[in-house]
């Protein structure tokens, strides 16, 4: 049954057993314990659908990424394969910058020929610096430019406390970011580009005759992670981003300034089991449902058919949905003409009386004008409302 519309601000409530859309939390929440307890400089839990905050910790503190900035360097080769400004058979001739890049490396070898799709398999796989400098200066001409571009997609992503002074994150005082930052980068990367990001589940990589494994150890122990990249310098410590789906969660996990490999490892499942163990994400509309009707004034129609703009999924604890409740607010006197998709109100979501998101409601169709009598009769109703 459709729910009853009132006057002026119309407010219309909705019970939901189950559902999604957007919130955010910081553990703990009421009825949730505490996240595991760990030694890292700062991290951060977040669900990859949602994007609530499960747990965290200096989430905003600007720390060095180290080579989690190869994150951003394949982004940037993921969007210039989608626009077709490079192929992924491409070949370019290796120069001598990039050959003696010192830390990891590919091992590609001076004025050799190598192919894009060999590098990224370095850069994702090897996190070979000399293989993020030789796709820099292929896509943008030099490193320099290239970074620029990391930082345009920065700024375009709301990535507000990073920048990125090279393809390789090797120390810089212009490379610097946020455990927060890093978590909406592999969002954004996940979401964007799934191809390229399945690259990042590849446990090894020969090139040169030269195998080298992933460095995210994770991908060993726990089959549900399939990404995403390792960071290490003696200033940055030991970092890792990673992401795991359970049956259809998604979470992802970044911790930073971690003591030794084994630390970061075994911090990052323990947070990934945390948050698959106490939180949950379910769909509540898919973007074709109708969530209630809005009233309409001076239409050939006196209501319309309102939902989201897009698939809307919620996280909340465990055995908690029952206790989820929407709230549809339209705005004061709607009037025609109305357009598909115009926004007509806010769908609000709470828990335990905590708000924990707002979204837009749209329309579904639309309602044209209705005829000279009904508007001045709706004109007249309006001013007794």
């Amino acid at each position: 049954m459709r729910p009853s519309i009132f006057k002026h601000r119309t407010v219309i409530s909705l019970l939901i057993v189950f559902a999604s859309w957007t919130a955010s939390f910081a553990a703990p929440f009421p009825g949730v314990p505490a996240p595991p307890r760990m030694n890292a400089s700062s991290f951060i839990l977040v669900d990859f659908d949602t994007g609530s905050v499960l747990a965290e910790h200096n989430a905003n503190e600007r720390v060095e990424p180290a080579s989690l900035t190869k994150i951003m360097t394949s982004y940037v080769a993921a969007e210039a394969l989608a626009s077709g400004a490079i192929a992924i058979d491409d070949t370019t001739t290796v120069s001598e910058k990039a050959w003696r890049m010192g830390g990891s490396k590919m091992f590609i070898e001076v004025n050799k020929q190598v192919t894009v799709d060999e590098l990224l398999q370095g850069i994702v796989v090897q996190s070979g610096n000399d293989a993020s400098v030789a796709i820099a200066e292929y896509i943008s001409g030099s490193e320099d430019v290239f970074s620029a571009v990391m930082n345009q997609h920065a700024d375009s992503m709301g990535l507000d406390n990073s920048s990125f002074a090279n393809s390789t994150g090797l120390p810089d005082p212009g490379t610097f970011t946020t455990a927060s930052d890093m978590a909406t980068l592999a969002r954004g990367f996940i979401r964007d580009y799934p191809d390229i990001y399945r690259r990042f589940s590849v446990k090894e990589y020969t090139y040169a005759g030269i195998k080298q494994p992933n460095r995210n150890r994770l991908l060993f122990r726990d089959p549900s992670v399939d990404g995403f990249k390792t960071g290490h310098t003696e200033a940055a410590g030991y970092c890792l981003v990673s992401s795991a789906k359970r049956a259809d969660m998604r979470l992802i996990a970044v911790v930073m300034g971690m003591s030794s490999d084994k630390a970061r490892t075994e911090a990052s499942q323990s947070l990934l089991n945390y948050g698959f163990r106490f939180f949950e994400t379910r769909k509540i509309y898919a973007e074709q449902d109708v969530v209630a009707a809005a009233k309409i004034w001076k239409g050939a129609e006196s209501t319309v058919d309102v939902g989201v703009d897009a698939d809307l999924f919620v996280t909340v604890p465990r055995s908690k949905f029952s206790d989820v409740k929407a709230a549809a607010e339209f705005n004061e006197s709607i009037r025609a003409p109305v357009e598909p998709g115009q926004p007509i109100g806010q769908l609000v979501l709470r828990l335990e009386d905590k708000v924990l998101s707002s979204v837009p409601l749209v329309a579904k169709r639309a309602v044209a004008k209705g005829s000279i009598f009904s508007r001045v009769l709706d004109e007249v109703k309006m001013r007794l409302e």
